[in-house]
């Protein structure tokens, strides 16, 4: 029986962005099936091919986020790029980018002249703070979107300064946020025949997951201190050390389980205790539920706690690095780090497609590719003859 086409088999995007929210929505529709176009500047690839580490000089995060994308190379700023790229956009569904507002229209493919070429084209413009507003011509990258949102000042041990991720949470999550958007504005398409522009700051996704923290000033002043590990909503929720020096983390959101927890460790008294019926009644008497849990804890060996708390029904996790990711068996069942062979360096290892569908699955069909491998190939299927090509890369406009 022949498989299904994937489900965004058909549609056409332009990835024009860089670094790192903008590329990493184009790889989630690319893993969907959507034929990804990554056009990157001649002589500037993308940055994030030379973030982090490499291996013979190739970079590892590139092939991670370059996955199922063709790479071609256009100087948008130059006359021939710029016809090119509109003769591309004319065959489009989707063009993401994330130059500053008003580059684009300086190079004359702002959303007038893209919507002339194609009504139906929905243009995805990433920022770090909108297409308006005081900030809007700032540059703008997610660590700065992770310390005004709110993230850091949240984040981190009451008595230790604001902590910021070590990695690109609020670009991943704003990634995650323009997919969405893109999926939503086709929807419309679908209805109205016509496209329209995404309007993405960074800013914004990761205020929205922090939760209610605006709802909770307004209407009671309230600001969330910095906890550490702990809840303002329930306890015990912690990490703790294990006897072989392991660390886990248990969390109580449930009533039920935060009962099986304290009479697993030994203490079923407290339950009986008036404070214990709820979650922020608990998270008032935080210390005294660390000190039974992280005792407890503290005199046993991890494996022997994962499973005493698996069979007590209890909700605990290993504290993992990379290593235990890579050997976990719940990880290996869902195959959520799966193998890719790349013509460059071989079997690779990485992130699988974001989410299983039982009909029409995604799939990772080759990893990021060399810069401006697939320029001849996708500008001559867009009719280019090689005299064409011949005469841009004399204009440096590929």
């Amino acid at each position: 029986m022949t498989p299904a086409p994937a489900p965004l088999t058909g549609l056409r995007v332009l990835d024009l962005a860089t670094l790192f929210a903008g590329p990493l929505a184009a790889t989630m529709l690319g893993d969907f099936g959507a034929e990804v176009i990554k056009v990157e500047h001649p002589d500037r690839p993308d940055p994030s091919r030379g973030h982090g580490p490499s291996k013979d000089g190739v970079g590892l995060w590139w092939k991670l986020l370059g996955r199922n994308k063709r790479t071609i190379t256009l100087d948008l700023s130059k006359p021939g790029g710029r016809d090119t790229l509109l003769r591309l956009a004319a065959g489009a569904d989707v063009v993401i980018e994330n130059f500053r507002p008003g580059t684009l229209e300086r190079w004359g493919l702002g959303w007038a002249e893209l919507a002339e070429v194609n009504p139906r084209l929905v243009l995805t413009r990433v920022t770090g703070f909108g297409q308006f507003g005081p900030y809007a011509h700032r540059p703008g990258f997610g660590t700065l979107a992770e310390a005004m949102s709110g993230f850091a000042a949240m984040t981190g041990e009451a008595d230790a300064p604001p902590t910021l991720p070590p990695f690109g949470l609020a670009d991943s999550i704003a990634a995650l946020a323009t997919a969405y958007a893109v999926m939503t504005a086709l929807a419309a398409r679908d209805r109205t025949g016509e496209g329209q522009v995404v309007d993405m700051a960074i800013i914004e996704p990761i205020l929205t997951v922090l939760g209610p923290q605006p709802l909770w000033y307004d209407q009671l002043g309230h600001v969330q201190p910095r906890t550490g590990n702990r809840s303002a909503n329930n306890a015990p929720r912690n990490t703790y050390r294990t006897a072989d020096g392991s660390w886990v983390a248990v969390s109580t959101s449930a009533q039920s389980v935060a009962e099986r927890v304290m009479r697993l460790v030994g203490r079923p008294e407290l339950i009986d205790e008036p404070w214990f019926a709820t979650g922020a009644g608990r998270a008032h008497h935080a210390d005294l539920l660390d000190q039974a849990v992280g005792d407890w804890i503290a005199g046993r060996p991890r494996a022997e706690v994962l499973a005493a708390f698996e069979a007590a029904e209890a909700a605990i996790a290993p504290v993992q690095d990379v290593r235990d990711v890579l050997a976990d068996p719940q990880y290996q069942a869902l195959d959520s780090v799966t193998t890719v062979d790349d013509p460059e360096l071989g079997p690779l290892r990485m992130q699988n497609v974001l989410f299983r569908l039982s009909a029409t699955p995604g799939a990772i069909r080759w990893a990021g590719r060399p810069h401006g491998a697939d320029t001849d190939e996708v500008l001559s299927e867009l009719g280019l003859t090689p005299g064409d090509l011949k005469l841009l890369r004399e204009a440096g406009a590929v």
